[in-house]
């Protein structure tokens, strides 16, 4: 895959391999070649309502449980915004104009500038609930033909920011849920570990971190309960109630 995206940028630069091309985005001079080789190398491949069982229980369990706080989610493998804009339509039909807010971050510049747009081809709206589609999106005319627009009252509600999972946020931020979906699984265990530490740091005590279906934490040791498979919850107090995911 590497050898397969990359390939024309070395040809483009006039390097004979890889290594002289990496020592080039390592340094000060390839910063924006390193950006290109990041939208280059990343999948993007998400979709509307994916894994409808997480926004369920989003709807059904998590939400409930928050009462009358303002509800914090952090979307942290954002894409091209199919995500993002799925978890604001939960929110807005759930709590309706009521406090909350969503950061969606991806590593790619490229992805994240689509998302912004909130503009997308009509074929990729088959997942999305009817009563969704009809109050959150708008369907395009003349030159939009043929696509779809989220609503600007929900896009409102969502940052778009370039992120790397390696690095952690800032302490002070501080998220109700968390959706990790679909990206741990192109890691060795060192960097989930390290990647779920980092995400964990910005998790209230008693949040709740979603991974992908197809995604397992076994052989981490995390501060992390499973709730149910890829649904787990911090814990509310101290040392004693640890659990690692590990052990389900």
């Amino acid at each position: 895959m590497v050898t397969g995206r990359l390939w024309r940028r070395l040809k483009l630069f006039g390097y004979k391999d890889y290594e002289t091309y990496f020592n080039y985005i390592s340094s000060p001079a390839g910063i924006q070649e390193c950006g290109v080789m990041l939208d280059l190398l990343t999948t993007n491949e998400t979709y509307f309502f994916r894994e409808p069982a997480h926004f369920h229980f989003l709807r059904d369990e998590i939400i409930p449980q928050q009462g009358h706080h303002k509800i914090r989610v952090w979307c942290a493998a954002a894409a091209t915004g199919e995500e993002p804009q799925s978890i604001a339509m939960v929110l807005a039909d759930t709590l309706g104009k009521c406090d909350w807010d969503i950061l969606a971050t991806d590593i790619s510049g490229k992805a994240l500038e689509r998302a912004r747009t909130g503009v997308y081809r009509a074929e990729r709206i088959d997942q999305i609930p009817a009563d969704y589609l009809k109050k959150y999106c708008r369907r395009g005319i003349d030159e939009y033909e043929g696509m779809l627009a989220v609503a600007p009252s929900l896009r409102s509600r969502i940052t778009f920011e370039q992120h790397n999972l390696l690095h952690p946020r800032e302490p002070v931020e501080q998220f109700d849920v968390i959706f990790l979906r679909n990206v741990l699984v192109y890691f060795d265990n060192a960097t989930k570990q390290h990647v779920i530490e980092n995400v964990l740091q910005s998790l209230r005590p008693g949040g709740w971190l979603i991974l992908g279906h197809c995604e397992s934490v076994q052989g981490l040791n995390l501060n992390i309960n499973l709730v149910k498979p890829s649904i787990y919850r911090k814990p509310l107090v101290g040392v004693s109630a640890f659990k690692r995911a590990a052990s389900h």
